[in-house]
């Protein structure tokens, strides 16, 4: 078994749509890691390179006839040897896993490994498949938040469900698909890309007099939060001025990147889902679904800018290039 059918046995290029997933749930939950945040990305890469390992080990019949050029059929890799290495990265995941977060990461990812074996194996053919997926995917992004699941709740969430769109979408690209199916695929992306918006504080938006009587009850209790009494305790004068919606330093920034990355996210994925909805064909439902196996990471960086990570989720979106330029050597689907 040569390096490179392993990299195209487990789709190498498309690990790195998964980064994003552990650290957008820990942003949402604070980093309860600290520095050993970086080592979950590497677990979740792992156990998604595991999980490509096994895809080809399950379908290697079917793969016969639909796929011949793929690692196993073409007798490049053995189904033992698929198997063997699916069940080795899979034990690398959870080490990792535990080196980012001990017990609290290992309470997911073990769940995390058990539903991608189940995916492989059991669900991928049944109508539960996108359903099992998407919480592959989710608990991929729980992975990241060190046991503050609730907080990470609404990551998760988003990117479940831009998953399950992208799976029931993918069932097309081999013999083609349905208008249907592309339409739920658009209508997942349209709710995980209003997941992923800023969140609306209409508190903040009210009207001067009441706004204005609540600061003054606020700034009075010796119990408020230093940082709330000082947000509202605003001179009346400035707030006459057109200062009324003045936010904490950062957050302005914060809304504009989750805007404009779920904007991106939105109209890049989007678009060709609606292309497949229009003609689904192979070749185009094939082309959407690697837009969107792709289109996640901007979602991912619209997640974490809603949290506030800034300018890690500038890092994760520049990660996107490579994926594109990548994808072109190896197919990530």
């Amino acid at each position: 078994m040569r390096f490179r059918d392993v990299v195209e046995l487990v789709r190498a290029p498309a690990a790195l749509t998964v980064p994003g997933d552990s650290l957008a749930g820990a942003a949402a939950a604070g980093f309860p890691y600290g520095a050993r945040t970086a080592v979950a990305p590497l677990a979740s890469a792992c156990l998604y390179w595991a999980g490509m390992a096994l895809n080809d080990y399950a379908d290697r019949d079917l793969d016969k006839q639909e796929r011949p050029e793929r690692p196993i059929p073409s007798g490049r890799v053995t189904p033992s040897e698929a198997l063997g290495l699916a069940a080795g990265l899979t034990a690398a995941g959870l080490g990792l896993a535990a080196v980012a977060g001990g017990r609290r990461a290992l309470r997911v990812a073990v769940p995390l490994a058990a539903t991608v074996w189940t995916y492989d194996l059991l669900a991928k053919p049944t109508p539960a498949g996108p359903v099992v997926m998407a919480a592959a995917r989710g608990l991929d992004v729980l992975l990241g938040a060190g046991g503050r699941e609730r907080a990470a709740a609404l990551p998760a969430l988003a990117v479940a469900t831009h998953t399950a769109g992208v799976t029931v979408l993918s069932r097309g690209e081999v013999h083609g698909g349905s208008a249907s199916s592309a339409r739920v695929a658009l209508g997942a992306t349209a709710t995980a890309a209003a997941a992923a918006l800023p969140a609306v504080r209409p508190a903040l938006s009210a009207p001067l007099d009441r706004s204005a009587r609540w600061s003054s009850a606020v700034t009075s209790d010796s119990k408020a939060p230093t940082r709330v009494r000082g947000l509202l305790s605003l001179p009346t004068a400035d707030l006459q001025r057109g200062n009324r919606r003045r936010l904490p330093a950062g957050l302005p920034a914060r809304g504009l990147a989750a805007t404009g990355f779920a904007a991106v996210y939105a109209a890049t994925v989007g678009r060709a889902q609606l292309g497949a909805a229009q003609n689904p064909d192979a070749a185009t439902v094939r082309s959407a679904t690697g837009v969107g196996v792709r289109g996640v990471i901007p979602l991912q960086s619209a997640l974490l800018a809603r949290s506030g990570a800034v300018a890690l989720a500038a890092a994760v979106v520049g990660i996107g290039p490579a994926v594109r330029a990548l994808s072109k050597v190896v197919s990530p689907t």
